[in-house]
């Protein structure tokens, strides 16, 4: 690992400026994807700047509507607050089975959506639950936030502060993990609102995405056998060691008909 300089933020702005007063500085949260790449020295930022004990990043608010969760919760947090796990288990349960105890602990919210990993859990909550993403300068509707592969809709000294998670009626994630890394092969959030159903899936493409065919036979029929009986194509999924692309196509819509199961339960 190359030497860095070290910064604890404040708030958000103080944040955002030392980032833009060194631009070969990164923004530290859990730390869980960036520290293993300086490592590796696959990256070597000149500074961290700590965002993690910044207060306005670490609360978690709860109403009927909306869940807010700060940027710097960590997993675990999600995982365990009682207010969350009333309106929304699915949100709740995703993250507590992300990693392991030590990963839950470090990891946070904003973090795991700046990087957005191809397989990560929170981009399929996000865009399954139709979330907001905000910035310290904006709002951005998940929708517009996944660009691609590691790569997302924030300027390069944009810092998420909060993300908003409408409650739907019922919802539920199911993910088919690699046994080491815990990331997900295949990971299915479905979540079920009176406008209709959101399917999204993460590990199996690029980036997540939704899928069309899976809401609509959902919204239609909101059944663990309407799920198993689409097809989804493989085209544009993932192959690699784990997995081939057929497989990830046939585990979409079993992980989703388990997850309405888990939804209706």
């Amino acid at each position: 690992m190359y030497s860095f300089e070290y910064q604890r933020a404040t708030d958000p702005n103080a944040a955002v400026a030392a980032l833009a007063a060194d631009g070969n500085a990164k923004f530290l949260a859990g730390g869980q994807s960036l520290l293993p790449t300086m490592r590796l020295r696959l990256a070597q930022p000149s500074q961290l700047i700590d965002v993690t004990r910044i207060p306005a990043l670490k609360s978690i608010s709860v109403d009927a509507q909306k869940v807010t969760i700060g940027a710097a919760v960590c997993h675990a947090d999600v995982a365990d607050h009682p207010e969350l796990r009333r309106v929304s288990p699915g949100l709740a349960e995703l993250a507590a089975h992300i990693g392991d105890r030590q990963v839950r602990a470090l990891g946070t919210l904003g973090g795991s959506l700046a990087n957005n990993d191809p397989a990560a859990c929170y981009p399929a909550a996000a865009m399954a639950l139709d979330a907001t993403i905000v910035t310290e300068r904006r709002r951005i509707a998940a929708r517009d936030f996944f660009v691609g592969m590691y790569e997302t809709a924030l300027a390069p000294d944009e810092l998420i502060v909060a993300v908003e998670f409408p409650v739907p009626e019922c919802a539920a994630y199911e993910k088919f993990r690699n046994p080491a890394s815990h990331f997900a092969l295949v990971g299915v959030f479905v979540a079920k609102f009176a406008s209709g159903v959101r399917v999204a899936v993460t590990g199996a493409a690029a980036s997540v995405f939704r899928v069309p065919e899976l809401e609509s036979a959902l919204s239609a029929n909101f059944t663990p056998e309407a799920a198993r009986a689409v097809t989804v194509s493989a085209a544009d999924l993932n192959t690699d060691m784990h997995a081939s692309a057929d497989y990830r196509a046939h585990l979409i819509p079993v992980l989703a008909a388990r997850a309405v199961t888990k939804a209706i339960g």
